[in-house]
Formats: structure tokens, sequence, C-alpha cells
């Protein structure tokens, strides 16, 4: 750690009704220092993000920089205080340009009374800051323009724009590919160079490896222990945070795989419409997905769910051909999909947990005269956060309150209260700790076991390996081989996702 410690925070508190976030959490960063904070989902990590964010305040403790007590009442006291926040959805406007995401809300004006914004001026502030960070663009180009690590990388050009001298990161390669995120480590490690202090917020542990010069681990609200330098290890980091060590995740069938469940056969999608994906997939198997980004794998299972348009092929289920033109067709078939972006399209997070796990199935909740028994889904929602092992105070939280792993649980518990035949869940544990993977993973095969058909979608190879019977790859649209389990390897899934067919 730096000789001079900049931020300190000592015994901070904080609860919410039913729940204590934070527990006498103490933590320090040095100038020039990257720390990296890590925790099951519901450690409280977000809590204390947004207590030095303004987000929240504490109900006990003290936050010092330089050594002086301060007081975070609101998001401007955090940035006044040179707390910069990039926050893991990022925060931007993708209709205006890199330079006025920079400046939104303080535009420099010309004009005197007409208070015009001076572009051209916006445009000049903003050029260094995107040169320091190495992103060679013009500071006049539409947002909309940029991959997501390089809108990652505007966001910490608007947090040093703002003269953050302490910049946390929350889980900042999540949806990146790993040259995008080779870059963006590089991007940290310069930062701390130029002696901007670091909080990194992530559940990707070979980051922080790479880049941490201590690691601080939160369990259930409390410290749970410090690793620093050679001590940083993925072994115990897994240790820290769980508290147990956490093996191999994969678990067999409890029996052979039944009859094909799913049969997709030539189908062609919007997204690669020159190229056709066949495979099947039977009732008791995870059937993985894997392959490079822009591979179509996503558009491939939204095509089957019925959010994107068949232009060709056929999808049977159950030995009959099966017409779907919309979610609802899929849906009244058995057909359910966890989507990638649970917060944006799998779960309407201002409302509650019973609202979210009821809404595909209203009717099943409904009396005889058509109105919803809220008996009926407190019933419901009762027996899914029982199984499913949510985190939460009562039927009524707000989704958005949840973390991570546990909004998961809600995704997938409503659906598995309509007794899927199908269960498409694509990057399942997005953003999830390494705890929290390993009780999806459970659900995931005892589901399985019941009979359901699993794809499970994923970009993170490891997990890949982990969780599937078998492994489908694909590459531009196309499925280049199905790999049965004897035949996983790293090497042999990264050679089908560059396009190399399997030899016979």
């Amino acid at each position: 750690m730096s000789e001079q410690v900049f931020l300190q925070l000592e015994g901070i508190c904080k609860g919410f009704p039913g729940v204590i976030a934070l527990n006498e959490v103490s933590l320090s960063l040095g100038e020039g220092e990257v720390v990296a904070l890590i925790g099951e989902n519901g450690a409280g990590k977000s809590t204390l993000m947004k207590t030095l964010g303004g987000l929240h305040q504490p109900d006990s403790g003290e936050i010092r920089i330089e050594g002086k007590p301060v007081i975070i009442r609101s998001v401007t006291d955090s940035v006044k205080l040179g707390i910069g926040f990039v926050h893991q959805e990022l925060n931007n406007l993708d209709n205006l340009d890199i330079a006025a995401n920079i400046y939104l809300g303080r535009e420099p004006l010309r004009g005197g009374p007409l208070m015009l914004v001076d572009r051209a001026k916006m445009a000049r502030d903003a050029a260094p800051y995107l040169r320091r960070l190495g992103l060679d663009v013009s500071p006049r180009l539409p947002l909309r323009d940029l991959s997501l690590a390089q809108q990652q990388v505007v966001e910490i050009a608007k947090a040093l724009s703002q003269n953050a001298r302490i910049l946390i990161l929350d889980e900042p390669t999540s949806s990146l590919t790993q040259g995008e995120t080779d870059r963006l480590l590089n991007t940290v490690l310069e930062l701390k160079s130029q002696g901007v202090s670091v909080l990194y917020v992530s559940h990707r542990l070979g980051e922080i490896s790479r880049i941490a010069s201590r690691v601080v681990v939160l369990r259930d609200g409390r410290n749970a222990g410090e690793l620093k330098g050679s001590e940083i290890t993925h072994d115990n980091m897994v240790r820290l945070m769980v508290g147990r060590e956490v093996k191999n995740f994969y678990a067999p069938p409890a029996k052979a795989p039944e009859r094909v469940r799913l049969s997709a056969r030539g189908i062609r999608t919007a997204y690669r419409p020159a190229h056709c994906a066949s495979f099947d997939v039977s009732g008791g198997e995870i059937l993985g997905f894997a392959g490079l980004v822009g591979a179509g794998r996503s558009e491939l299972m939204r095509t089957i769910f019925g959010i994107d348009p068949l232009l060709a092929g056929e999808i049977v289920l159950d030995d009959k051909p099966l017409r779907v033109k919309n979610p609802r067709d899929a849906i009244d078939a058995g057909i359910y999909l966890v989507p990638e972006d649970r917060r944006a399209t799998g779960l309407i997070v201002e409302m509650s947990i019973r609202e979210n796990v009821t809404l595909p199935g209203l009717w099943r909740c409904s009396s005889g005269a058509a109105l919803i028994s809220r008996a009926k889904e407190n019933s419901t929602t009762s027996r899914q956060m029982t199984s499913l092992r949510v985190k939460a105070s009562s039927r009524e939280t707000a989704v958005m309150t949840l973390s991570g792993g546990n909004q998961q649980k809600v995704a997938l518990g409503k659906w598995l209260a309509l007794d899927p035949k199908v269960l498409i869940v694509d990057e399942p544990t997005r953003g999830i700790d390494v705890g929290a993977k390993a009780e999806i993973y459970k659900l995931l095969r005892l589901l399985a076991d019941t009979g359901v058909a699993i794809i499970a979608v994923s970009s993170d190879l490891e997990e890949i390996l982990n969780i599937s019977d078998r492994i489908a790859v694909m590459h531009e649209g196309m499925i280049t081989g199905i790999l049965s389990r004897d035949q996983f390897s790293e090497e042999a899934v990264m050679n089908l996702a560059f396009g190399k067919a399997m030899s016979a």
C-alpha cells in the first residue's frame, strides 16, 4: 500500500428494513493504489460503494479523506471531494457525442444571456482526457459509434474531468471481450501510475490478480479479510469470500438424458441470414453454447423464443413442429428465455419480487371472477423464494434493491413457476460472485434432472466447461461443432469458435 493513506473508512454501518447491509466495515486506499473489493452478492459491496458515492448515508462510522473527516450527503458532495463512480450499468446518452457526455450538466456556455452551449470549447476540453486514456477518437464522435469498452473509457474521462482523485469502478468488464478487458486493465494501471487511486469491484478474480495491490474481502456485511502481494491468489480470494473451498462445479446428470425435447433445424436468423444452425437438446440435459462475441448465439436464442423473426428453418418441440411468431407462442409452448441483460429485459426492477415472479403467469393467480388473488400470488412467490434461496426481507422488496445474484434468481423464478419444458439462460451468471454461481449451477442441474431441457449461453469459457453435458460452438452464425463431455477442453472450444471445423 502507498505510504500516504488517501481514503479511510472506519466502522461503517448501514441498515435497511430487515437487513443489516454493513456492519463495522473498514477500508483504506492509498494514493496511486489499486485496491480490489470482492465478496459474494449481498456481501455489502454495492452498499459500501453507494455510501462513498453519496447515494446512501451511513448510520454510523467515519469517512476520512487525507486524514480529515468528511460527510457525504449527496452525489454532488462525493464529486466535490474528488470521488468518481463508474457504474456497472453505464449512465451515458448514446444519442449525444463524446464531449457532450463528458460535460453533461456542466456544459460551457457562450453568447451571454443567450446561454448557448459552446460545443467547440467542450470538444477542446474533452480531448486531453481522451488522449490521457488512450482513446484516439474525435470528441465529436457520437457515443453510439463506440464499443462498450470505449464507452467505459468515456465514463472514466468524465470522472477525471471532474478532478476525480479516487475512481470507483463497479464490474467494469462484465460485458467486455477479452481484448477490451485487457485494454481497460491497462488503462487502470496507467491511471495508477499517474497517482489516481482506484477502488476496483469485480467478480473476475483473474483480473484482480493482475492489477490489485491489495484485496479487501467482505462477507455478510463484514470485513472477512485482506490479501496483499503474493497472497492474492484465486484460492485465497474464494476461501475468504465464501468461507469454504469451492471446487469443480460440474455435477453429472442424475440419469441419462431423455428423448430429444427441442430440435432446431436449419434456423436462419436476421442477424446472420446467409448461415443456418441446427441442434437438438434432450430433456435432462444442459447444452452449453460457446463462441466469440458476435458469433450469433444470443440472436439464435432470441429467434427460437420469437423475439426476432425466423427467416427459415423449423422448430420441433416434443416431436411436434412449432410455429413461433412471437414470444407468446414460445411461452404458451413451454419455452422460456432468461435474457442476457436481466435488468433491461428480464425484470421490471422497480416492481417487487412478487410482481416479477407472478407477472408471466397472472392467469394462474386469478380467481374465478378473473381477479388476481393476492393469496395465490404470495404462495407462488414464497415457494420460489424458498426453493431458490432468494435473500430479501419480504416478497414486497423492490427487485432493484437486490444483489445481482438474487436478481438472477428472481428472473429464473418467474419462469420456474410455470413448469418449463425448455429453459434458455443467456449469460446466467453475469456479474455474479463465485458462491452465487455455484447456487445457480446447482439449480440448473436440479431443474434438468426433472426432465427440463436447459440451453445455457455464456461468454465465460470456464463456466461453459463446468456446467455443460455437451457444448455447441458457434462461429459467424453457424454451429461449427458440438462437443461431448469427453471432448471438452479450452483448446477444442476455441478452435471451433475461430471457425476450425471438428476433425472426423
